[in-house]
């Protein structure tokens, strides 16, 4: 197993809520986007937006893979740092969709108090109902289409 190295404390934060720390974050890449003036010669965010979306989505795979990485390595400050990485380019990602940091906060704390088999479970049956729903439109779509086409040659009138 490898060796386990320390990770930087609480303490080192100050004592703010983080989704304070993400709001913030947010409005400063706001700021940088190509809409906002900001010039992709000057900033990195600029730059990476004014790209698109596929770029960004590179972007946040290689710093997922990285964070992966850290964590086979059992490397509990490169862990945090890399998580960093990774959480700054999804916060580049929600500006570049219009979303903020509020959307994915909001949706976590729907999601609190729910196990995760039973979240799992609920989106399972929600995909299962919008695809039966999805098949039913489907089948209306092709009576109505076979009740309105003539029969074809040599069938009974």
């Amino acid at each position: 197993m490898p060796h386990v190295t320390a990770a930087p404390t609480h303490n080192a934060v100050r004592e703010e809520t983080h989704d304070d720390t993400l709001s913030r974050l947010a409005a400063v890449i706001a700021t940088r986007s190509p809409q906002a003036g900001g010039d992709p010669d000057k900033s990195y965010v600029a730059r990476l937006l004014s790209k698109g979306p596929d770029a960004i989505l590179k972007k946040i795979g290689e710093e997922a893979t990285e964070v992966v990485m850290a964590g086979k390595d059992a490397d509990r400050p490169k862990l945090v740092a890399e998580m960093a990485d990774l959480w700054f380019h999804c916060l580049v990602a929600l500006q570049a969709y219009g979303l903020h940091p509020q959307d994915v906060l909001a949706e976590l704390a729907r999601r609190e108090g729910l196990s995760g088999l039973e979240e799992f479970a609920l989106r399972k049956a929600k995909a299962r109902d919008a695809e039966s729903d999805t098949d039913k439109d489907i089948d209306q779509d092709t009576d109505q289409d076979a009740g309105s086409q003539p029969p074809p040659p040599g069938a009974p009138a």
